[in-house]
């Protein structure tokens, strides 16, 4: 599997093992997820983008079929809810176009960091991270550290590889970091977005919006329950949406759904 998915080249590539269907039934689907160059316990698209490959397959067979896909990853099970409806959290068949929403586990906060330390990792200056705003570590079942930046264009500017950083990250105990610029316009808040890591910059990661939109309810970012739209992927010239929210309850985060559209867009067969 590691192999293929080196072979394949993308951000992530996911395998689903087939099992007895009494197992599926009570565990749900056996799924894998490698990057080119390890295995993940949890990643976010391909989570939804299998889903929905099941989702779609079983459609096709049963259309009197749940709307509801379960996963079971290296984390547990994470279920992938599909809204039958269209508008701006449903379904619509017509275009292709499928909303997905998956809970994800609650979150863990773990270490925080100087604004002098990260700005000198990352190559900006201490004063484009805002001192309101923790540096802080943190995981729905894969660690990233949120890093918030200042001003968006400091952010759309920053030149960063994952190799520049690799030696502090396995140090801090973090797999990456996860860039983002939060502001609140017109009564609502959106967050630009970036994350880099081996292959270059990913378009979207929502294992990683999980734990932005979990550490922007623990810090008063972001209001409890409130969605916040994620862009991510504009600087690579792959634009994605990600709509993200968090339940606060005194100090502990809990209920946290990362959902957006997604769609089929290729098929193919690999021969061993």
């Amino acid at each position: 599997m590691q192999a293929l998915a080196r072979e394949m080249n993308l951000s992530e590539t996911t395998f689903i093992l087939s099992r007895d269907p009494a197992t599926e039934a009570r565990e749900g689907k056996k799924v894998r997820i490698f990057t080119v160059e390890q295995e993940l316990p949890f990643a976010g698209h391909p989570t939804l983008g299998t889903a929905l490959h099941l989702y779609a397959s079983e459609f096709a067979s049963n259309s009197e079929k749940a709307n509801q896909i379960t996963l079971d990853l290296k984390i547990g099970k994470i279920s992938v809810q599909f809204t039958a409806n269209s508008g701006k959290a449903g379904c619509n068949r017509v275009d292709g176009k499928v909303f997905g929403e998956m809970r994800q586990r609650d979150p863990e906060f773990g270490t925080t960091f100087s604004r002098e330390e990260i700005a000198r990792v990352i190559g900006i200056g201490v004063d484009e991270i805002p001192s309101e705003w923790p540096i802080q570590s943190v995981s729905t079942g894969l660690t990233f550290t949120m890093v918030p930046f200042r001003h968006q264009q400091t952010l759309s500017n920053l030149k960063f590889t994952y190799a520049q950083a690799a030696e502090f990250l396995k140090s801090s105990g973090a797999n990456f970091f996860y860039f983002l610029c939060p502001e609140r316009r017109d009564g609502r808040i959106e967050a630009r977005a970036r994350m880099f890591f081996y292959g270059g910059e990913d378009p979207a990661t929502g294992s990683a919006a999980g734990c932005a939109a979990s550490w922007m309810a623990r810090h008063g970012i972001a209001n409890s329950d409130e969605q916040v739209l994620i862009r991510q992927g504009v600087e690579c010239g792959r634009p994605s949406e990600l709509f993200v929210r968090a339940t606060r309850e005194g100090e502990r985060v809990t209920n946290v759904p990362v959902g957006g559209y997604a769609v089929e867009i290729l098929r193919g067969t690999v021969v061993l």
